[in-house]
């Protein structure tokens, strides 16, 4: 017999899954031929921008809105009507033609087909991949706020907010970790034109999550901008956060604009101000009255399936650094079948590659460094994969070696006792950069702990220290490393 709690819950799962199925449409379609990269859009809305002179980023933001059609109700609510926006008038002729419309429609239009391809995302050059509508609507977001001179109240809701909320909810029955993601890969990332997911998807792929952050954090910028500075074109507020160049003189540590490879020290900084469970609840409860289902007050249940799905966001997307998969670098299988890990480790061994010699600073010239080890170490090493657990770029992202799980071949005679992780460079007489130096003592090594990689009272050593025959991982780097809490001489 159904007791009232359980009819309640019942309501309540019907609601969260058509909710679900009109935020997320699942379903097939040829796919488009460009090529789904994010410098492809930025030109296709600079194209735009060049024929429309004078032509607002608030306006062009709200026409390619229109163009994919994303006025559902809770968006209409923070934004408006696109179609009722008079800045949008005398623009269908340069988006809504048939070629520009098939375009972005495809572009923005988010969607995962029952072979779990995931469309409406780009590769960012960094080597991420995005959701283009969740930032989309945070831009808008926050150039609204800064037009219109009002509070910007709309940039967490519709970017990442609406996103976290159903995603945790519509999937209780499984672990707080498979209610979030996945990533996938791309087919080619010099032409990317298919992305596929490596497991089912939730709501809140890391592609929406990575797009619904980056809506967050360029949404509160444009919305702070001084009274008397006016917003870029759109298509340079874009470039100026994707396509930048990183040198040895100019590294990351030195740029203090906005930029992809801080996603996440960004978001934290930003998210970390707001009571998140609050945040989100009442998200949910907008999008219940404004969907015009009868509300019933959420019960601590429900509640606490959305506090444990946010720790599982906060560790993931905040805490971890984002690893780059061995898919998207270009690796080779291994050459036998990988031994797995006794967790957790005690120990966090360090390295520098010595060769290459030079640090990498984008996501193509790290990538081709990866691809070189690896061929080094299985070919003329004549080891079954490339030997490292992780390896950190000085583009702002760590890379996959044999992961998390799996024995690797680092460290003689310790491999199966810790990770090791390398940092691209020689780093005998110079350090590496202080932003890649903190991913691997402060975010990777945590993300470690927290996920049962690692003990909590690990050890962090460097290679010399367990091996006679190296100096790695050099001189400078070495004394660097003595300096760490976890260090053990």
């Amino acid at each position: 017999m159904l007791t009232t709690r359980k009819c309640n819950m019942i309501f309540f799962r019907f609601t969260f899954l058509v909710l679900a199925l009109n935020f997320l449409t699942v379903y097939n379609r040829p796919a488009g031929v460009h090529l789904r990269n994010m410098e492809s859009f930025i030109q296709a809305v600079q194209q735009v921008e060049d024929s429309n002179p004078g032509l607002s980023p608030l306006a062009l933001a709200r026409a390619l809105r229109r163009t994919a059609g994303h006025d559902d109700l809770m968006t209409v609510h923070f934004l408006g009507a696109s179609h009722n926006l008079s800045d949008t008038e005398g623009l269908e002729g340069s988006i809504l033609n048939a070629t520009s419309f098939s375009f972005f429609d495809k572009a923005i239009h988010h969607i995962v087909t029952d072979h779990g391809e995931e469309r409406g995302v780009v590769l960012a050059p960094d080597g991420t991949t995005v959701a283009l509508a969740p930032l989309l609507l945070g831009i808008e977001s926050g150039l609204k706020a800064k037009m219109e001179g009002t509070e910007a109240v709309g940039i967490f809701p519709l970017s990442l907010g609406r996103t976290l909320g159903l995603s945790l909810l519509s999937l209780q029955d499984i672990p707080p970790s498979m209610r979030l993601g996945p990533n996938g890969c791309w087919d080619n990332v010099e032409q990317p034109k298919v992305f596929k997911l490596s497991r089912p998807a939730t709501l809140a792929t890391d592609a929406v999550i990575n797009g619904g952050m980056d809506g967050v954090i360029l949404g509160n910028h444009l919305s702070k901008l001084p009274a008397t500075e006016q917003p870029q074109a759109l298509s340079e507020i874009l470039r100026g956060y994707y396509n930048f160049t990183l040198t040895e003189k100019q590294g990351i540590d030195a740029v203090t604009s906005y930029i992809s490879p801080k996603r996440r020290q960004l978001s934290r900084q930003l998210l970390e101000s707001l009571d998140l469970h609050a945040e989100v609840m009442t998200t949910l409860t907008l999008v219940w009255k404004l969907e015009k289902t009868e509300w019933i007050a959420l019960d601590s249940g429900l509640g606490n399936a959305v506090q444990d799905g946010l720790k599982t966001f906060m560790h993931r997307y905040l805490d971890c650094p984002q690893i780059i998969p061995r898919c998207q670098w270009g690796a080779k299988a291994s050459r036998d079948t990988p031994i797995p890990l006794s967790l957790p480790l005690r120990f966090l061994y360090v390295h520098h590659t010595y060769e290459p010699s030079r640090p990498c600073l984008s996501f193509s010239s790290c990538s081709r460094n990866m691809r070189s080890m690896q061929r080094f170490h299985q070919e003329d090493r004549g080891w079954n994969d490339i030997g490292y657990s992780f390896v950190v770029g000085s583009d702002g992202y760590i890379y996959e070696g044999r992961g998390w799980s799996h024995v690797g071949r680092h460290t003689r005679g310790h491999n199966a006792l810790g990770y090791g992780v390398s940092i691209i460079g020689n780093y005998t007489a110079t350090l590496p950069s202080r932003h890649a130096m903190d991913l691997l003592r402060n975010h990777l090594a945590l993300c470690a702990v927290n996920g049962g990689g690692l003990t909590g009272n690990y050890t962090i050593q460097g290679h010399r220290q367990v091996v006679n025959y190296t100096t790695c991982p050099g001189d400078a780097l070495f004394s660097e490393i003595r300096s760490w809490e976890h260090f053990r001489e």
